[in-house]
C-alpha cells in the first residue's frame, strides 16, 4: 500500500522543521543575499519568499473550504491558473519591504501549521483536487519548502541530512503511485532502480529526489524518459 511508505513519519512535524529552515535562513540575509538568483528560473531569493507568501492564500483557502471561491476571485482578477498565480503572488510583493513580507510569510504560514496539527492527519480540507487528508497535504507542503530551502541554499546539517532524504524519497514513491505514474519504482539499501518502456536506470535518493521536484541538473546523465517520468511534485 502507498500509504505504507509515510506511516513512519509525522507531516506536521517536518512541515515545522523545513519552515523553521526557511525562517533562520531568510532572517540572516542582506541585501545582496535576497537579491541573489535562486534555482528557480527568473526567481530571486526575496521572489521565493513572495511566492511562498503569496501560498497562503491558497492554503488558508484550503483550510477555509473557500479553495472554489478563491479561484473564482483570481479568475476574475486575470490570474488564471497555477504558474499565473505564482507569478501574481510575487508581482504583487516586490515592491513591499522585504521585513514586510518575511513576517507576512512568518505569521500566515505559523497559522496554517497550527490548524493543520490541530485538525490532524485524517481530516478532509479543501483542494484543487478535492477533499484531500490533512496529513497527505502537509507532506505535499513539505516537500515544497524542502525544495524552496535547496534553492535559495538553506544549508542543512550533516545530523539531519540523511532523514531529510530518506522521508523525501517516501513523499516521492507515495505520490508516484498516488499518481500512477507509468514508471516502476525499486528501492533498495541505497538506490532507486527506475524502469519505463522498457528503459531502466539507477539512482542515487539524492538524484531520485532532485528528480520528483524537477531539479535535476542538466549535466545528470539518466535517461530523460525516466526524468521526466519521475517528476511529481513540481
Amino acid at each position: 500500500m502507498a500509504d505504507d511508505l509515510l506511516k513512519d513519519f509525522n507531516p506536521f512535524d517536518i512541515f515545522d522543521a523545513e519552515a523553521a529552515r526557511l525562517d533562520r535562513f531568510f532572517s540572516g540575509l542582506d541585501e545582496a543575499g535576497w537579491q541573489r538568483p535562486s534555482r528557480c528560473e527568473g526567481w530571486s531569493v526575496r521572489d521565493v519568499l513572495a511566492h511562498l507568501a503569496g501560498e497562503e492564500l491558497y492554503n488558508h483557502a484550503c483550510l477555509d473550504g473557500t479553495v472554489e471561491d478563491l479561484l473564482t476571485r483570481l479568475s476574475t482578477s486575470g490570474v488564471a491558473g497555477y504558474n499565473d498565480f505564482n507569478e501574481w503572488s510575487v508581482r504583487q510583493r516586490r515592491d513591499l519591504p522585504v521585513e514586510d513580507v518575511l513576517e507576512e510569510w512568518r505569521t500566515k504560514n505559523g497559522e496554517t501549521r497550527r490548524r493543520m496539527r490541530e485538525l490532524g492527519p485524517d481530516a478532509q480540507i479543501d483542494t484543487m483536487a478535492g477533499p484531500y487528508p490533512c496529513g497527505l497535504q502537509a507532506f505535499h507542503y513539505s516537500s515544497e519548502y524542502a525544495t524552496h530551502a535547496d534553492d535559495v541554499g538553506a544549508p542543512v546539517a550533516d545530523s539531519e541530512a540523511d532523514d531529510r532524504t530518506f522521508w523525501r524519497v517516501a513523499v516521492g514513491r507515495f505520490v508516484l503511485a498516488e499518481q500512477e505514474a507509468k514508471v516502476q519504482v525499486e528501492q533498495t539499501a541505497d538506490e532507486i532502480w527506475g524502469a519505463v518502456n522498457g528503459v531502466t536506470a539507477s539512482l542515487s535518493y539524492p538524484e531520485f529526489v532532485e528528480a520528483t521536484v524537477g531539479r535535476l541538473p542538466a549535466s545528470h546523465g539518466i535517461e530523460p524518459r525516466i526524468v521526466s517520468a519521475l517528476r511529481c511534485l513540481a
